[in-house]
């Protein structure tokens, strides 16, 4: 799921806690806090493990909360590779990073592990990358190739087989 909520304190919260009372199991929770300065609010992508026949429930209750469900998706992506990035990452804009991968509709980023030793020293993470098919893998893996080279990031790759 994406969503989009009010940049205040608690919301994230707010928006977590219907998950549990359906039966769900958060499995990841990517939250960048840039706000919009637009629009004073913040997107939180949320994979989840929902059982069968509530997924109605929760979207009620996101909605009562007052968070806007942008994107809702089943498993789809059955094609996974991970990446180790080393560099500065949040001062490049992390956050733009992963919509350029999400945005396309046929990969997303699922899993992002990131160590930040110091303000001013490099990070790494390992992020976990799923494709609708094997091109479509390739085709993710090389725009996080372009993204790299472009913020001067090391790209290290991949961690297992495609599968």
């Amino acid at each position: 799921m994406k969503l989009e909520m009010k940049d205040s304190p608690g919301q994230l919260v707010a928006a977590l806690k219907p998950i549990s009372e359906v039966g769900g199991n958060i499995i990841a929770v990517l939250h960048q806090r840039d706000p919009d300065p637009d629009n004073h609010t913040l997107n939180v992508q949320i994979v989840l493990d929902l059982p069968k026949g509530r997924l109605d429930n929760l979207v009620a209750l996101l909605k009562d909360q007052g968070v806007r469900i942008q994107r809702i998706g089943e498993e789809r992506l059955l094609y996974q590779r991970s990446v180790i990035l080393i560099g500065h990452l949040m001062h490049t804009g992390f956050s733009d990073t992963f919509d350029q991968i999400d945005s396309t509709g046929f990969a997303e980023m699922t899993e992002l592990v990131m160590s930040m030793p110091a303000v001013n020293e490099r990070s790494s993470s390992r992020i976990t990358i799923k494709a609708v098919s094997r091109d479509d893998m390739e085709a993710a893996l090389a725009i996080l190739r372009r993204v790299s080279q472009q913020k001067s990031l090391l790209m290290i790759e991949p961690l297992e087989d495609a599968a």
